[in-house]
């Protein structure tokens, strides 16, 4: 990508009522561009970030067995009744529409009801079982506190894993193959040195769940650390931490308390659900059994703001390389002299924007640093036919040929 083509330009301002680092960075980095409280446009850049954090985690889910489909947001009331969950009496999340007709349908804040009612047509005996989909959707929830950037929206692009289980045994051996899954996700994503496996209450989906918590000033969640030696990190949510302690005899005041961001969570649904719709299969005897259920989410959009949350620098954003919406930002300060390299880099399938900008040399090293690109190439008359290469994330440069810098991605 040129970056005299890219439509997209990077901003010295964002909006007033944005006091999240994820949305000022990522507005003034032209990542994405906000409709409104609560909603946000992925612009070429961001939506390149979006699908490259998105293809991590369809290769974790494919590992542990996960089939994508994907499914509709727009649901019948009369399904949602019989769990009792088209109606909130505290905290309603629904976006509801009227029809034409006067009929009543919701835009999905989750799936557990819908994909119950899909794998009555499919599953019937424990030959079928176990049986784990997934999909990226957008879901939409009426949040009151539609604030903190990408954390929290009122729409948003969701994983989504369910898991159909034939007993407890089943559901508890999958649950911590998924746990392991989503550890390998937050490592590519750069973020599992800062994250908390949390017990948690299970809000409108079970008693209790765990939460996958990140570390950082600005999280909305409080959590207390268990463990924070062992490689996977445990902590228990602030909410329910004092039933916790009770239960476990132990003193919080030893335990030190840390605001974090929720940046995935894993249920234990049980068979609640699918006893309501009717969800069950026979056994080796033939007798009907209930399906036991898992479900298992992590918020695309959150899980990027909070890299750049936890990852980003005074100057800008520091992308870890899987995720970064190009491997290579090439600055060339006099016109032209980019070229050749743009064209051998293009021909060995780097990724590369090239800044080709009639512009400044401090304009475009301030523009790299804020939109984060883990490596930048310059080429300068000073240069002399070589590259002068930097990491995003160091101090130190060194000025090599050609050749030898495009070896650092083969």
């Amino acid at each position: 990508m040129r970056q005299s083509k890219l439509f997209t330009k990077t901003r010295k301002t964002f909006p007033k009522d944005e006091v999240a680092k994820n949305a000022q960075l990522l507005i003034k980095g032209g990542f994405v561009h906000k409709e409104l409280a609560g909603v946000y446009s992925y612009l070429p850049l961001g939506l390149r970030v979006l699908k490259k954090i998105e293809q991590i985690i369809r290769e974790e889910m494919n590992n542990i067995g996960g089939q994508e489909l994907l499914l509709s947001t727009l649901q019948e009331k009369q399904l949602w009744e019989k769990t009792n969950r088209w109606e909130f009496k505290e905290d309603d999340i629904w976006f509801k529409l009227k029809l034409r007709s006067n009929n009543e349908l919701g835009l999905a804040f989750t799936h557990e009801e819908p994909l119950i009612n899909i794998m009555t047509h499919h599953i019937s005996s424990y030959n079928d079982l176990p049986c784990y989909v997934y999909q990226f959707q957008t879901k939409f929830r009426q949040e009151l506190r539609a604030k903190s950037g990408l954390l929290r929206g009122l729409e948003f692009v969701m994983k989504d894993l369910y898991s159909f289980c034939k007993n407890e045994d089943e559901l508890k051996e999958f649950h911590e193959k998924c746990a392991d899954a989503y550890w390998k996700i937050f490592e590519r994503t750069g973020i599992k040195e800062f994250t908390y496996r949390t017990f948690a209450s299970g809000g409108v989906f079970s008693k209790f769940s765990d939460e996958f918590q990140t570390t950082t000033d600005f999280g909305e969640d409080t959590i207390y650390v268990l463990d924070q030696k062992t490689d996977k990190k445990t902590a228990v949510n602030a909410e329910i931490a004092d039933t916790y302690f009770k239960e476990n005899g132990i003193d919080k005041e030893k335990l030190t308390k840390r605001k974090a961001i929720e940046v995935g969570n894993i249920f234990k649904l049980g068979s609640g659900y699918a006893n309501s719709l009717g969800l069950e299969y026979l056994d080796k005897n033939g007798n009907k059994r209930p399906v036991v259920m898992g479900s298992y989410g992590i918020g695309l959009g959150r899980l990027m703001a909070t890299i750049v949350e936890v990852l980003s620098d005074d100057r800008g954003i520091v992308w870890p390389e899987s995720v970064a919406p190009f491997q290579v930002h090439l600055i060339e300060l006099e016109n032209g002299l980019g070229e050749d390299l743009y064209e051998k880099l293009q021909k060995k399938g780097i990724e590369v924007l090239y800044d080709d900008r009639d512009s400044t040399a401090g304009e475009k090293f301030n523009d790299a640093d804020l939109i984060g690109i883990p490596w930048r190439f310059v080429v300068s008359e000073k240069t002399k036919g070589k590259v002068e290469c930097k990491k995003r994330s160091e101090d130190k440069t060194e000025v090599i040929s050609y050749d030898k810098a495009i070896r650092k991605f083969l």
